[in-house]
């Protein structure tokens, strides 16, 4: 944890917090911090700042926290991504969150099981624990938005060409179209990127995103799991 993040209900007065839950137990066994000590703290989805500690026991503890900074500038790039693993996704939501992308579309594809779909993961609670993991890693405030399309065709033609209006539009796929991101995007360039589940997207729905505006590319020979993938093509925007 390189920022402790904090939520509207921890406070108890204007400027102070009091925290009961998880957060104290790392506190107190990993960050073994105490009293006067200062730490650097994060609003969900505002500022950052300084919190410095007032009084911890094994029940709580108390800060005195102020907001002076900005979070960092996020990631210009919304991510559609075929439905992984669960297993994998808890992963893949702490990569991207911590890399700084504030928009995720999850859909499903033809290689994506239909009972992924039903793992616990995707509660919203669920989902906000990882998203928040990565935020406490890289310094960040602002979480990611993640919507759910459960049906490949209507996404793909009716949810697409708003979502791609003004950005480029980028499939990642392997062995198709030209090597992922040869030349740097122009400053201020958003991008709409796709990638799809282990084995990548069918040809239909290649073709299906390539009618929609989308270009292809490819990271080279060698064929990357999805985790991995996934950082090198955003390694490659930042």
């Amino acid at each position: 944890m390189n920022l402790l993040l904090l939520f509207e209900p921890d406070f108890i007065a204007a400027n102070r917090v009091r925290l009961t839950d998880q957060r104290l137990a790392h506190l107190r066994t990993i960050k073994k911090v105490s009293i006067n000590d200062r730490l650097e703290v994060g609003l969900l989805n505002k500022q950052l700042g300084y919190g410095r500690v007032l009084f911890i026991d094994e029940y709580q503890v108390e800060l005195e926290v102020q907001f002076d900074k900005e979070p960092v500038a996020p990631l210009s790039v919304h991510l559609i991504l075929a439905l992984p693993r669960p297993k994998m996704l808890k992963r893949i939501l702490q990569t991207i969150s911590a890399m700084g992308v504030k928009k995720l579309s999850l859909i499903h594809s033809a290689k994506v099981e239909k009972s992924y779909w039903q793992s616990p993961w995707l509660e919203q609670d669920k989902l906000q624990q990882h998203l928040i993991l990565g935020l406490e890693q890289a310094k960040d405030t602002c979480i990611a938005e993640v919507k759910y399309y459960q049906r490949f065709k209507p996404f793909v033609e009716d949810v697409v060409p708003d979502l791609i209006s003004g950005s480029r539009a980028i499939i990642a796929h392997p062995g198709a179209g030209e090597l992922c991101f040869e030349e740097k995007a122009k400053a201020g360039l958003h991008t709409c990127l796709a990638i799809g589940p282990e084995g990548g997207f069918i040809d239909y729905e290649v073709d299906k995103f390539k009618q929609a505006g989308f270009v292809s590319c490819h990271l080279g020979a060698r064929i990357l799991r999805v985790e991995n993938a996934i950082p090198v093509l955003l390694g490659r925007l930042i």
